[in-house]
């Protein structure tokens, strides 16, 4: 995606919006396709079960993903590269937090351990960028370090709800794909109206911007068609602490691609945020025990998907091999678990 991106900066084309709303688009051709067609039990249509009960939700959802793209890619025109790369990492502490209080898990010693050490592989990227003059220059700092860093909450919000349905049920991943696929490109569009209709209408329409719009369209598809299974056997902090060496690989195909100068910190940078990972993935992150006056009184759930449950309600695993916690009625709180 980073490749295709420099090759339309190069050719002067800067639409992020129609950047993302490829993806959007095709995430719509096929899953919120797929969800119309699909019946539930009572032979009622899925989606519109799903959109009757949650639709605001997913429609939030949906609007916090395209505004963390959109941020994120406005942020490089406003602040240097360094200072996007540094803080952009904010995203990871953003979805422990959200973790914490809304999948009720708790982190170990040994997971911001990995934490710490993804953060210094970032550094040495970044530091490496800055001795060989690709830092880049600020021309309003305050500016873009603002979007990166709402840009990161955001990213954190929609991978952490991502997790939260997919882990919630087994067709958790379609629902959520469908949704996106339903409301992004709606969301886009009428953005694309108020922001970028300047843009558009200066784009050169050769066959080879239009195959870099349609692979970087297709690579989205792609990495959004596998990020909520992912989440489903991981995590959402997992799978951002992995994303990071997404900025090393482009810079590797950079370096055969745009004949970008190597530099042995990237080898460093790429070791050491894979060794975070490792340790990150060591233990996995355990539940939080349920206060029992609190969870007995509470009476409505915090899912996405699932309506109000009793006062009697505990909490208790629904999958402790994957180290993920959500709720589920007993009927008599004396059980046994």
């Amino acid at each position: 995606m980073a490749t295709t991106s420099e090759f339309l900066q190069q050719n002067n084309v800067s639409v992020p919006l129609l950047q993302s709303s490829m993806n959007y688009f095709l995430l719509g051709i096929v899953y919120t396709l797929y969800l119309c067609f699909k019946k539930d039990e009572n032979g009622k249509r899925v989606i519109f079960q799903v959109l009757k009960k949650h639709w605001w939700k997913y429609a939030l959802l949906a609007l916090i993903d395209v505004e963390a793209n959109y941020m994120v890619i406005l942020a490089y025109q406003y602040t240097s590269l360094t200072s996007v790369q540094l803080l952009d990492i904010f995203v990871i502490p953003a979805a422990m937090f959200l973790s914490f209080f809304f999948l009720k898990v708790r982190y170990l010693p040994i997971h911001f351990i990995g934490l710490v050490i993804a953060i210094i592989g970032v550094v040495c990227m970044v530091v490496a960028d800055v001795l060989l003059g690709k830092g880049g220059t600020s021309s309003n700092a305050a500016l873009g370090d603002f979007l990166v860093l709402g840009g990161a909450t955001c990213y954190a919000i929609s991978n952490v709800a991502m997790e939260f349905v997919s882990k919630k049920h087994n067709s958790g991943p379609t629902e959520i794909l469908a949704m996106y696929g339903l409301f992004c490109p709606l969301i886009c569009g009428v953005q694309m109206a108020l922001l970028e209709r300047q843009a558009l209408t200066q784009i050169v329409w050769t066959s080879t911007v239009i195959l870099l719009l349609l692979g970087f369209g297709a690579c989205m598809f792609i990495f959004y068609s596998l990020m909520p299974y992912v989440m489903k056997i991981s995590s959402a902090t997992a799978v951002n602490i992995s994303l990071l060496t997404s900025d090393l690989f482009s810079l590797f195909v950079g370096i055969f691609v745009f004949m970008y100068e190597p530099s042995p910190l990237y080898l460093v940078s790429f070791v050491t945020i894979s060794a975070a990972l490792v340790i990150y993935n060591i233990k996995e992150p355990i539940p939080r025990q349920p206060n029992n006056s609190t969870s007995r009184n509470n009476s409505r759930s915090s899912s996405l998907i699932s309506d109000a449950v009793p006062p009697s309600v505990e909490d208790i695993p629904l999958n402790n091999e994957r180290g993920t916690w959500f709720t589920k009625a007993k009927t008599n709180p004396n059980d046994p678990a």
